[in-house]
């Protein structure tokens, strides 16, 4: 990925029908709907109104590709998918992560698209691009304003048919860097980020291609070479092994003759045949370890099952649910709820060749993971004495309902559902299969799949350990590969030719693009109720769904008048989501599950949001349990302690996280010691220790009133019908409440360093700004905004391209400013390679610098084509929409508030972006962050001209801060980077002090002994 199944059952009114209804149409007659290109038409699938069904025509072209088009004009977009049904399944043992990889490469230009063209193209057109691997495919997405479609095809026909004469030595390495990158940032530099590798090494057979993960070993990257990438495109990359879906604002005939013209002329490509392999067989319970950066000790146990498609999948989905699946499945009675474990969960994840029906819990630190493995085999046992009952099977289904009826509220999620059934079956109507089985499944069905693939049968049992803490695994490791019964694949790659495809056009010339599409903000109602609350709502008909957004304005701010209980914000927020007055928190939950409806209640710096999602025809009811957890709740103490418990746990567990530490060190230097926001949302372990169930019922009385909130409506529903439901909420009391103001903290007087020592840490993460702007539509902060958008504002821009495209440091760098109601920070960031961490603030520096100088016409233009045309992409979805009315609402906007931030971005000039960097990028009053491995971190950014501050993951200072080198230069930029010689000393120096301190007292405290260090 770059930086950047589920099933349908109880709309009575039209689902129990569906497959019937759904018109499949297959011709007659190939020759009859060829062109004269060879394209045949294979079917057509249309809708009857009131389905849920997804129209769709298909066709093959003569070089194989299929070619799959729904036409949905409900907004002025398209979406364009191509999948090619490659992903690590292909490798070979030795030459992991290329099908990742080349998912790199294909963004890195072609014949007809120089380097960088893909992405200015899409995303100055307003557009988004991205593409992603798996163990079984490759994806290449873009969602774009509806008049690029011929561009669109054009940009990705090219990369299918000319990339490898493009493909460089150079572009190779640098994005060999950024997979090595990635892999750090999401892998071995995140918490319990290796456990899909343990587990994938241990459950399947030595060369299986299962047994490694998508993305790779370092040591095959290591490896791999220019033309290792050149044979994998040539074997995979063929059209017959693709898939092309086009949807949205289009019409079938337009796409057909398009992508004849720039698909049809590429050559087929080598033969791909189906995989297919036995589902591993185990004969004992295999018990792996690893140790982890990590406070809470898991254990995870997976069961080798089904692959996807396969008709036992939906029960064992279903097992999966009662198990593990929510506060009534049996894990979270027998775990979490008595406090056993901090997590426990149960999943059923599968793929084209193989399913892991899966258990994972996590225990409280120093506790056992023999004992916790033996409760989680206990709610085993516990299943089969109980069973299967009918409501288990009815709550499975309606929360299947919901969840496909809201993956099909955008063109994406179509099209994704369209190009992923035909991958994997061959029918995009795949749905209709999915559908009967839903409905057909019973109680005997998941007792069966019970008995046949979990009782009594043989795991993976993984351990992961806590480094900083002796811990005992579930049992010792008793597996190690076996490499006996390996036989090497064939060779896949021979006699691999590259014929170009031969045109009768000029595809070097980029297509032109139709005039802009007419994008209107959505038509809204408004109310206010007499108590104060503000409602505002659209109609949207798309899908029978209905999403509420209820923001109650404070949240952590509020904590300002009371910074003893910081973090009771969010204790209240999560203990509403537990039991009302009338249900118990297992009861509301079963509740919703039968509905298929979601009522969440979540904490935040600013404001406490409720986010509601419910089936159009449940509604009524939903609204019904939304007043019990609102207005109701029950406030019980054996909730209050089990939260408060996870709440301490989970602040506690912020140490382990690279990003997290930074974020808060980064926090605590913005805002200062006065400032609540110098504190994070679920407060300190002091302040959260001290809170009673009694401050929980008092922020709840004080704080949650409908004065300072509003509600937007988004759905399938009329204003008045769902207006006359909300008595309950035209009954809420007022509280009187006013806001705290705003109090910004002094700016830094020059910038600094401040250092953090996260020991082995893959990455450092680094954080670089300073307390900025608050909100505002049309004025400072959205210049602000716009001028930031060619610093760091998207993936083209100037810190993203230099330091992940050019340079390699990072898997993505950004910046950006962050204004609410109150003042916000610009902040400059990236996770980036530990030995690239001084040459990366150099970047930064000079980016940001000389971003003050000015930018080019090119430039300007880009910016004024690619914020401008995309609104195309922001109103689509149902919680799109929510978040645009919230909006309005929250900053007091008009809906032409769009038209004056067009007016404003047209008339802007180069001038103008320019003085606004000068005043409000101040490079030399910012704080610089940087989280790393000491060792290989802090020599090299003490040579940079800046005063050095360590601290502790807590904030606290260290030691003496070490002065800067000479005189502290304006920017990173002025700094020169340290030679080899320079560097090598300052480590062998920095390893000797290291040295002696181990060989102190041991009674001494660790933070005496570094200032002694320092003042030695």
């Amino acid at each position: 990925m770059r930086n950047n199944s589920l099933l349908l059952l109880g709309l009575s009114a039209f689902l129990t029908t569906a497959p019937a209804l759904a018109q499949q149409k297959k011709p007659t007659s190939a020759a009859a709907t060829a062109s004269a290109g060879g394209t045949r038409l294979v079917e057509k699938v249309t809708r009857k109104p009131g389905e849920l069904v997804i129209p769709y025509e298909k066709y093959v072209l003569a070089n194989g590709l299929t070619l799959l088009v729904t036409e949905d004009h409900s907004d002025p977009l398209i979406h364009v998918d191509v999948t090619y049904h490659v992903g690590s399944a292909r490798e070979q043992i030795g030459k992991s992560g290329f099908a990742h990889f080349f998912e790199h490469m294909m963004f890195e230009g072609s014949d007809h698209v120089p380097q960088g063209t893909f992405d200015r193209v899409t995303l100055g057109a307003g557009g988004s691009n991205n593409g992603s691997t798996n163990r079984d495919r490759t994806n290449y997405y873009e969602t774009m304003p509806s008049n690029q479609l011929e561009r669109t095809l054009w940009l990705e026909s090219d990369r299918m048919g000319f990339l490898l004469d493009a493909v460089t030595q150079k572009r190779f390495e640098v994005q060999r860097a950024t997979v090595k990158n990635e892999r750090g940032q999401n892998y071995d530099n995140r918490p319990y980020g290796l456990v899909s590798q343990y587990v994938a090494k241990a459950l399947y057979p030595y060369g299986h291609p299962y047994s490694w993960l998508t993305i790779g070993y370092l040591e095959d990257l290591d490896r791999s070479n220019v033309d290792d990438l050149k044979q994998f495109f040539l074997r995979w990359y063929g059209p017959n092994n693709a898939t092309l879906t086009v949807g949205g604002d289009v019409r079938p005939a337009e796409v057909v003759a398009l992508v004849e013209k720039y698909f049809g002329t590429i050559k087929r490509g080598p033969a791909v045949q189906d995989m297919t392999l036995p589902t591993p067989k185990l004969t004992q319970d295999r018990y792996v370890s690893y140790s982890d950066n990590i406070r809470f000790p898991l254990v995870q146990l997976v069961f080798p099952t089904v692959p996807q498609n396969h008709p036992d999948e939906t029960a064992l989905d279903a097992l999966a649910e009662i198990i593990g699946g929510g506060k009534n499945s049996l894990l979270y009675q027998n775990l979490i709820k008595p406090q056993k474990a901090v997590a426990a969960q149960a999943a059923h994840p599968t793929a084209e060749l193989a399913g892991e029906f899966t258990l994972s819990a996590r225990a409280f630190p120093g506790k056992g993971l023999d004992s916790l493995e033996y409760r989680v085999r206990q709610s085993l046992s516990e299943f089969e004495r109980r069973g299967v009952r009918d409501e288990d099977i009815q709550r499975f289904k309606a929360s299947r309902e919901a969840t496909l009826v809201t993956s099909l509220g955008s063109v994406s999620g179509k099209v994704s559902r369209l190009a992923a059934n035909q991958t994997y079956s061959g029918n995009p109507n795949y749905l209709t299969v999915e559908l009967q089985r839903l409905r057909a499944l019973t109680k005997a069905d998941v007792q069966r799949v019970y008995t046949q693939y979990i009782k009594g049968k043989k795991a993976v049992v993984l351990s992961v350990l806590p480094k900083s803490t002796p811990t005992a695994p579930a049992r010792p490791d008793n597996y190690t590969v076996s490499k006996e019964a390996y036989e090497a694949p064939a060779d896949e790659y021979k006699g691999l030719t590259y014929v170009k495809a031969t045109d009768t056009f000029d595809r070097s010339k980029m297509p032109g693009a139709g005039a802009n599409p007419e994008v209107k903000v959505p038509a809204l109602w408004q109310e206010q109720f007499q108590n104060g609350l503000r409602v505002m709502g659209t109609r949207s008909t798309e899908v029978p769904l209905v999403n509420m957004l209820l923001t109650i304005r404070g949240g952590h701010r509020l904590e300002q008048l009371d910074p003893g209980k910081a973090g009771v914000a969010a204790l209240t927020a999560y203990l509403l989501n537990e039991g009302t007055q009338k249900y118990t928190s297992e009861q509301f939950a079963a509740e919703l599950e039968r509905l298929g409806s979601s009522i969440t209640i979540s904490p935040g710096t600013d404001n406490t949001t409720v986010s509601v999602q419910s089936l159009t025809k449940n509604l009524p009811a939903t609204l019904a349990l939304l007043d019990q957890r609102l207005l109701h709740p029950r406030f019980d103490a054996a909730d209050f302690a089990r939260l408060k418990k996870q709440q301490l746990e989970g602040i506690a567990n912020q140490s382990t996280q690279p990003t997290v530490i930074a974020d808060k060190t980064y926090a605590a230097l913005l805002y200062g010691p006065g400032d609540i926001m110098s504190v994070p949302v679920m407060g300190t372990t002091t302040t959260v220790q001290s809170l009673t169930l009694d401050d929980v019922k008092q922020f709840y009385q004080q704080y949650y009133g409908p004065d300072l909130s509003h509600l937007v409506i988004v759905g399938d529903v009329e204003q008045k019908d769902v207006v006359a439901k909300l008595g309950f909420l035209q009954g809420w009391g007022r509280k009187g409440l006013r806001l705290p103001a705003d109090n910004p903290s002094k700016q830094p007087d020059k910038t600094r360093i401040y250092f953090v020592n996260k020991p082995d840490a893959a990455q450092s993460e680094i954080r670089m700004g300073y307390l900025a702007l608050p909100y505002d539509a049309a004025g400072e902060y959205y210049r602000a905004t716009l001028a930031n958008y060619l610093l760091g504002g998207s993936f083209t821009s100037r810190i993203n391209q230099n330091l992940r495209e050019q340079k390699g440091y990072t898997y993505g760098a950004r910046s950006g400013f962050q204004g609410t109601r109150y003042a916000g920070p610009f902040t400059a960031q990236a996770g980036v390679r530990a030995d690239a961490t001084t040459a990366s603030l150099v970047e930064f520096g000079k980016e940001i610098k000389g971003y003050t100088t000015g930018i080019s016409d090119e430039e300007l233009q880009y910016l004024q084509t690619s914020v401008g045309q995309s609104d195309a992409l922001r109103y689509e979805t149902g919680q799109q929409k929510a978040a645009f009315l919230a909006r309005l609402l929250e900053y007091d906007l008009t809906p032409d508030f769009v038209q004056q931030q067009s007016a404003i971005l047209r008339g802007l000039k180069k001038e103008d972006v320019q003085a606004t960097a000068k005043k409000h990028l101040p490079i030399d009053n910012m704080y610089i962050v940087v989280v790393g491995d000491r060792g290989k971190v802090f020599p090299g950014i003490t040579t940079l001209g800046y005063e050095v501050v360590e601290m502790d993951a807590e904030g606290n200072r260290l030691s003496k801060s070490v002065p800067a080198a000479g005189t502290v230069t304006a920017a990173p930029a002025a700094a020169p980077a340290p030679d080899a010689k320079t560097v090598k000393k300052a480590k062998s120096k920095a390893k000797y002090e290291d040295g002696r301190k181990t060989k102190r007292k041991q009674k001494k405290d660790d933070d005496s002994a570094k200032v002694k260090e320092k003042g030695e």
